[in-house]
């Protein structure tokens, strides 16, 4: 199995929690984003991946793309432990709580998008981290009302065990602290995202323990 990664994206982060939390061994492919213009746009890479994105998974010749996809292949193939709960209503919720931040909050925020406002439209680096943090506050705490005072949330997003929700989670938190975005304003949020560092699968899958952390 080989994950192709960069340190610091998230999507990347969130496929390395999954991968430790099943006990799954992987070779650790490094395609960093920014030398040489972009290691994804190499047309190696892009013969894998056209989107020119990390992460990629090759699992025994099988390559997939897009991390939803590839933690819950994962989840379908190596069924234990459990990234979504065993009731219909339950699986929704996490599902809810993994795409508000997946669908809601990354999109906006990834390098291409900064990129763009940076070179394509002018902005300056100002106006893009105030870009960058308005739509991660107002994210998460669109995701701290769907976690605060409900009866499902425990330790971690939906009980007490990591579902998918806080592999979607954690990486966001990482990202929100680079850019110093405001995080008082999520208290429930933050108590899960500490909480799960104390797990060794998340603890071990941090950016700055990657082999091409710089």
């Amino acid at each position: 199995m080989k994950l192709y990664s960069y340190f610091r994206s998230s999507a990347s982060f969130r496929v390395r929690i999954a991968l430790a939390l099943k006990g799954l061994d992987y070779e650790y492919v490094p395609v960093h984003l920014l030398k040489g213009g972009g290691q994804q746009f190499a047309e190696g890479f892009k013969a894998m991946n056209p989107a020119a994105l990390v992460p990629v998974l090759e699992d025994d010749g099988t390559v997939l793309t897009q991390s939803l996809a590839i933690i819950e292949y994962l989840d379908e193939t190596r069924p234990q432990p459990r990234f979504l709960p065993e009731d219909a209503a339950g699986r929704a919720r996490v599902r809810a709580i993994g795409l508000a931040i997946a669908c809601e909050i990354h999109p906006l925020n990834n390098l291409r998008v900064l990129g763009y406002l940076s070179k394509t439209l002018g902005v300056s680096e100002e106006q893009r981290n105030a870009w960058y943090c308005h739509w991660v506050e107002t994210g998460l705490a669109t995701v701290e009302a769907m976690l605060a005072g409900n009866t499902h949330t425990g330790t971690c997003c939906h009980g007490d065990t990591p579902t998918l929700a806080d592999i979607f989670l954690v990486p966001q938190i990482f990202n929100a602290q680079r850019f110093k975005a405001r995080l008082d304003h999520v208290s429930t949020v933050m108590r899960i995202h500490e909480h799960c560092l104390t797990l060794p699968a998340f603890a071990q899958s941090v950016p700055a323990l990657q082999p091409d952390v710089e």
